[in-house]
């Protein structure tokens, strides 16, 4: 006789044991009220079935290894860590996968969730994101595990020349990967959103007011890069991640505008005019001069106005066994983890 009959003849002994014989050896059309007496004590919960983490027998289709299972989109506030030595709360989006092998037939899912709860009051940075990573890779009993925290994070962003100020929100997705051999990898992806003006917009408008003394206004359209930097122990805080864009673009979308900040605007885009080729080198300029940083990927999308379509680019530091270089459909829709 296989276990697994066993242990369903164990399960069903305890029961009746707790229960009685009056339901078991007969039917009876359920009661269809809500139980409110009934309580499920340790004795009782171990006589459930727990198909999830059954035997290999219960397997449907091949049976081979998953290679990420878990959840998406789990919510919670968890408490991260300033650089200026504050703290934040933020409401976030929990990724949380694991690697399943082929003689299982699953996972507990909820055990991912409990791990979070446990970890939920300290402060969190990439860095730290790796001790939950580690307890329920251990809980699960798993070689592989993933965690991805998606927030919105703010920072406060002065205005152009009126100083006023506002607060600027990046989409964040911080990802931790734990292989089989416990080597750790920490990734943060960044989204930063700026005005991109057309060089070559730029010029034929200069060249219609000077020699036919025609009004023309160079294209220029809303532009996100999102920035996926891979380190290892030198942690990079998202300021510092939102100041070398602001170093290599020069032209964030701004929050707080007067007419003195609109016209800076303007200045700022004719003084940086770019294509989405020019983009994604002067991040790689200012990113790749960062000792901070192993690995990096930029993808930039410029929606542009004078199109019905978009130009994007996509340049990588170009590390063996690294970042490639893919444009995965959904990446400027939502800040989700695409599998490298």
């Amino acid at each position: 006789m296989s276990q697994s009959v066993n242990d369903d003849l164990e399960r069903d002994t305890d029961a009746r044991a707790i229960f009685g014989d009056d339901f078991a050896n007969k039917y009876l059309p359920p009661i269809n009220t809500y139980d409110t007496v009934f309580k499920a004590d340790e004795k009782v919960i171990e006589t459930f079935p727990d198909l999830q983490n059954g035997p290999s027998s219960l397997i449907k289709g091949a049976a081979v290894k998953i290679q990420q299972v878990g959840i998406h989109n789990f919510r919670l506030p968890l408490t991260y860590a300033v650089k200026d030595g504050s703290t934040i709360q933020l409401e976030t989006s929990v990724t949380g996968l694991v690697s399943l092998e082929a003689e299982k037939k699953g996972i507990n899912m909820s055990r991912i969730i409990r791990t979070f709860y446990e970890h939920k009051d300290n402060p969190f940075i990439i860095t730290n994101i790796e001790n939950v990573l580690r307890d329920y890779k251990k809980k699960i009993e798993t070689f592989e595990a993933r965690i991805c925290l998606k927030f919105s994070y703010p920072i406060m962003q002065p205005s152009l020349r009126s100083g006023l100020e506002g607060y600027q929100y990046y989409d964040v997705v911080f990802e931790v990967d734990i292989d089989q051999n416990n080597n750790v990898t920490k990734i943060i992806h960044f989204d930063y959103v700026y005005s991109s003006s057309c060089p070559c917009s730029y010029e034929l408008s200069e060249h219609a007011r000077r020699y036919r003394n025609r009004a023309a206004v160079p294209h220029s359209q809303r532009s996100t890069s999102r920035i996926s930097i891979r380190f290892d122990k030198d942690f990079i805080w998202l300021e510092d991640i939102k100041a070398l864009c602001d170093k290599a673009l020069h032209t964030e979308t701004q929050v707080m505008v007067k007419r003195e900040d609109e016209q800076a605007f303007a200045e700022l885009n004719g003084s940086y005019t770019k294509f989405v080729e020019d983009a994604v080198r002067l991040m790689y300029e200012q990113l790749d001069n960062d000792s901070r940083i192993l690995d990096f990927k930029v993808v930039a999308s410029h929606q542009e106005s004078l199109h019905s379509h978009d130009a994007v680019s996509v340049i990588v530091k170009g590390v063996n066994g690294g970042f490639v270089e893919d444009t995965p459909r959904e990446i400027f829709n939502t800040l989700i983890h695409v599998p490298r």
